[in-house]
């Protein structure tokens, strides 16, 4: 097998800790899985090796390599299915009978209402969610309900959670059955408390494995610390340039503080990558350099240069994506690429609305990863399928679809009642619901409550006010803001805080359509627009030979030959609420360096000089990394992609030499970029951020002394 010399260095550490500092594209499984059969070749025995992965797919692939080697089984398995193996064998210990029953989250939410149920404690779907995920959190900071570090975490888990938290993991155990976190929160316990059986599996697995390092929470890694406290054999893998879980737990500082766990450990570094050119890498290289909580080291190739990566500017969304579309077919058609090795990276889902749009009306097969088309999220589906009611009122998918969005106490049953009574009177479902609220007949058969009539009048008087609004506007986007302001939808959304962010994204992502399609259509009405997003929603995409469209997250360990990454502007990448943060930014640029990572032969980078966000269009400034982009490196496709294209055009303030979005030069800091720009008691002050230091500066423009710098680079 083919491995170079860090490799074999890796691939031949046998006794006490080793960091392999594994880059992208280095090759990092072909040396693990080496190793593993290296250990084997010296007659380790099979059951004193233990390799953990994170996802069921990695532990397969990495057993059938083991097994291709040596034909031989080593253990090979994830943090999780590690501790239900461990607490089948010894849960005892604590109190639980061995044919235990894992919990789903399902079956967990019930527990969790039972136990707010015993304590008298009032409900809904957001504090339920609310507490589920804070009990999540405690548990992988491996809290126990009586840990008395409670009670200087006030802040983090305020009152009643402790009472919650215990009351609890009481019908847990009262059902002989532990929760998804409990396979790793009880086996630590378990070790911890239990000297016999923490010498039991301490001596078991001699050589510890773990892929992946960078993306251990507290609770996996202080598992790994136990299981490896006498032996010292841990071999770990990874590389904290591309840490960017945290928001799952993942904590970047174990793989950083590697040598402080272990004294004495190896650090092997693997840089060459197999994967991209050097104009890539050297790219990639240079934009990481300005993260601080990192291992030094800088990725190279024996591929070559290749190509200078493309750096386009658009007018508008629609206009960047149409970019990238038109360029993927020139590519793919001049260079003999598949549509199968071409990938689309953005940081949130809403994002995909105007690929989507590009891609079916030139009719290029795509394929969302890791997600739904647009047209068939819920939150989009949902505002749909008010409009369709609006102005079709016999719709009875419709109606049976907003009925009880938000809930309004109308059941199965009553709806299906509804919809029979619509069509024996032979009206519209819309205008039975109208004249039950207003002025029900007298030989109704359907008996409602008084809950369910209020439920209903609200309904109905909402579509009242949107008749209203239509009249008076006639606006798509307009009438689709409405709907969610009448219905409460908003609300609703937030019903559910871990999926809010995206779906209000993507609700205004459907505003954005409503006014692109609007402004372009010859004869524009409600009617047009419902029938084309009908039609983009029902063409059947076929899954072969198709573009990939996925978030930047999703996109990592996958590889292709052409990649292009959208939505290159600050408050996107760097997601506007991970700027205030010194660590968060930190890791929004290493979720930048793993796109640009998963390129093989092109890469292209895109921004939008003005973008429709939070409910209106608004005026974008170009994402700090791709000034931190050498230019030799980049080949621009838009000639005044510089100061003037991003910044503000009004010059009504005559004070202001340069305004937000503006490019400038410091002669102690560098070039940087125009922040934001303000009167002081000092006179015309600027906040610059300037990209060779990666630091902020508030500066007074008549001291500053700054220049303006023309261009991109």
């Amino acid at each position: 097998m083919d491995i170079n010399e860090k490799q074999k260095t890796a691939i031949q550490h046998i006794h006490g800790p080793a960091l392999v500092l594994a880059g992208a594209g280095s090759g990092k499984t072909r040396t693990v899985t080496c190793r593993i059969a290296h250990l084997l070749q010296m007659g380790v025995s099979p059951r004193e090796i233990l390799a953990l992965t994170f996802t069921n797919k990695a532990a397969k692939e990495m057993s059938a390599r083991i097994q291709s080697l040596q034909d031989t089984y080593v253990l090979t398995t994830t943090f999780h299915s590690l501790g239900a193996k461990i607490l089948r064998e010894s849960i005892h210990h604590l109190g639980y009978r061995s044919q235990f029953t894992i919990y789903d989250e399902d079956d967990s939410e019930k527990i969790l209402k039972r136990s707010l149920e015993d304590l008298d404690i009032k409900q809904d779907k957001a504090f339920l969610k609310t507490i589920r995920a804070k009990i999540s959190l405690a548990k992988n900071q491996l809290l126990s309900p009586e840990d008395p570090a409670f009670s200087e975490k006030q802040e983090e888990f305020p009152d009643p959670f402790v009472r919650i938290y215990t009351q609890y993991q009481k019908r847990l155990k009262e059902a002989n059955a532990v929760d998804f976190d409990d396979l790793l929160f009880l086996s630590v316990k378990l070790l911890k408390e239990n000297a016999s059986v923490r010498s039991l599996y301490q001596n078991r697995w001699l050589f510890l494995l773990i892929d992946e390092y960078q993306d251990t929470n507290f609770a996996q890694y202080t598992l790994a610390k136990i299981l490896t406290e006498k032996h010292q054999n841990l071999f770990a893998v990874g590389d904290p340039d591309q840490s960017i879980y945290s928001w799952r737990g993942a904590l970047v500082q174990n793989i950083l503080n590697f040598q402080e766990d272990f004294p004495g450990a190896s650090i092997i570094t693997l840089d060459e990558n197999y994967r991209s050119t050097n104009r890539i890498l050297r790219a990639a290289n240079a934009v990481i350099a300005h993260n601080k909580s990192r291992y030094e080291k800088e990725l190279w190739s024996a591929k070559g240069e290749g190509e200078k990566i493309g750096i386009y500017l658009g007018q508008n969304e629609k206009k960047e994506a149409l970019f990238i579309v038109e360029k993927i077919e020139e590519i793919c058609l001049q260079s003999h690429i598949n549509f199968a090795d071409v990938a689309i990276l953005y940081r949130t889902n809403a994002q995909s609305r105007a690929l989507e749009d590009v891609l079916l009306q030139k009719s290029f097969p795509y394929t969302i990863i890791g997600g739904l088309s647009f047209y068939q999220r819920k939150e989009i589906k949902d505002i749909l399928a008010y409009l369709r009611l609006f102005v079709s009122p016999s719709d009875p998918v419709a109606f049976a679809r907003t009925i009880n969005v938000p809930k309004r106490g109308i059941g199965a049953k009553a709806v299906q009642n509804l919809l029979q009574e619509s069509s024996q009177r032979s009206i519209p479902i819309l205008h039975l619901v109208k004249q039950l609220a207003f002025d029900p007949p007298q030989n109704l058969s359907i008996k409602l409550s008084q809950k369910q009539r209020a439920g209903l009048q609200k309904y109905a008087e909402s579509f009242q006010h949107l008749q209203a609004h239509w009249n008076k506007e006639e606006s798509i986007p307009g009438i689709i803001q409405e709907v969610i302001k009448e219905f409460s939808y908003d609300a609703y959304l937030q019903e559910d805080p871990d999926t809010y962010r995206d779906r209000k994204e993507n609700v205004e992502a459907l505003v954005a359509k409503a006014s692109e399609w609007q402004e372009e259509a010859t004869s524009p009405s409600l009617h047009a627009f419902l029938e084309e997003v009908s039609l983009n929603a029902s063409i059947d995409r076929p899954q072969e030979s198709s573009i990939k469209l996925m978030t930047l997250h999703n996109g990592k360990g996958l590889e292709f030959s052409v990649v292009c990454i959208i939505g290159l502007e600050e408050d996107i990448l760097p997601h506007a609420s991970a700027k205030p943060y010194p660590s968060q930014l930190e890791e929004e640029r290493r979720l930048f360096y793993v796109g640009m990572t998963r390129a093989k032969r092109f890469l292209f980078l895109s921004a939008a000089a003005e973008r429709y966000l939070w409910g209106s269009s608004k005026r974008m400034t170009p994402s700090r990394f791709l000034l931190e982009i050498p230019k030799e490196y980049t080949e621009e496709y838009t000639p005044s992609f510089g100061s003037k294209t991003f910044a503000s055009t009004s010059r009504a303030e005559k004070d202001f030499l340069f305004q937000e979005g503006d490019w400038v030069l410091h002669q102690e800091f560098g070039k940087g970029m125009v922040q934001k720009a303000y009167h002081t008691s000092y006179g015309a002050t600027y906040d610059v951020y300037f990209t060779e230091h990666s630091i902020e500066r508030s500066l007074v423009a008549k001291y500053a002394k700054l220049e303006p710098f023309s261009s991109f680079s």
